[in-house]
């Protein structure tokens, strides 16, 4: 059988060819966004100035500093490290807290289901993806500017650069709770405040505190980068080791962070487990 459909196939290929086609116009259009794709992936390897050589250079040069970093060894500075990392964690604590929290009351105005009208959604949406192309970075360099070298300003940065992004992804959440739950506390007699405090509120909260405990696993990290640039914490102490080469103790400084992300991963990946297990099931 087929072999038959095979056959047939075949033979209404060779008899009607212009039915196994694509329309001149699309095989055009095909063709020049790969022309288009090669293009550009050669003028951008062309603008960087790749080069085997370069990578061979560089590998041999990566590979001298880490033997230079072997054994990694902390100097005198062990406490100090202790006391720059708990900074860093401090600085994405509280930057992932002040974002979470301004970001309740914004969630709850940009979900469709609790501010039904078109143009107030869409615009506010449109801020919220406005702010969310900033990345942290250019927060942290804007704060330093502003309000000096230290934590302070890497905790703004983190603060600011997650409030819009906390503020899209409770808005999804509370646009998908279950109805049900919202119209038993309705038929109850609960005004719009009861609603939203035991229909929606108690529906997303364990997402939401599942993207909070994600957003502070990463903000830890990003806390360290934010330190390079003059937000304080470890960040700042391994620059600072790098720029005098002492590179045993950068390699004791990326031990530690490694590490305490680790131990930060894992806590944080049980904790949002049992939230999830704990979140109604719609």
């Amino acid at each position: 059988m087929n072999r038959t459909t095979h056959g047939e196939i075949a033979r209404l290929r060779r008899t009607n060819p212009e039915l196994f086609s694509s329309p001149l116009i699309a095989q055009i259009r095909t063709w020049a966004l790969w022309l288009g794709f090669i293009a550009a992936l050669a003028y951008g390897l062309w603008w960087v100035d790749a080069n085997p050589m370069r990578i061979v250079n560089g590998l041999n040069k990566l590979g001298l500093l880490v033997g230079l970093m072997i054994p990694p060894h902390p100097g005198d500075g062990f406490w100090s490290y202790v006391h720059a990392m708990l900074e860093t964690l401090g600085m994405a604590f509280l930057g992932t807290v002040i974002a979470a929290v301004l970001a309740v009351p914004l969630g709850f105005l940009g979900a469709k289901n609790i501010m039904p009208n078109w143009l107030f959604h869409f615009g506010l949406r449109r801020i919220y993806d406005g702010f969310r192309g900033i990345d942290g970075l250019v927060w942290a360099l804007i704060f330093v500017s502003a309000v000096g070298l230290g934590p302070f300003a890497g905790v703004l940065a983190i603060a600011v650069g997650d409030l819009m992004i906390f503020a899209k992804l409770f808005a999804e959440a509370i646009e998908n709770v279950e109805t049900k739950q919202v119209e038993g506390v309705r038929a109850a007699g609960g005004n719009d405040t009861h609603v939203m405090r035991l229909g929606v509120f108690p529906q997303v909260l364990p997402v939401m505190m599942s993207h909070v405990l994600y957003f502070f696993e990463s903000n830890v990290r990003s806390a360290t980068i934010l330190g390079i640039v003059g937000a304080g914490g470890i960040g700042l102490a391994l620059s600072d080791r790098m720029r005098i080469n002492n590179w045993q103790e950068v390699a004791f400084i990326i031990l530690m962070i490694l590490v305490t992300v680790a131990v930060i991963d894992n806590i944080s990946r049980s904790i949002r487990a049992r939230l999830i297990d704990a979140a109604p099931q719609n």
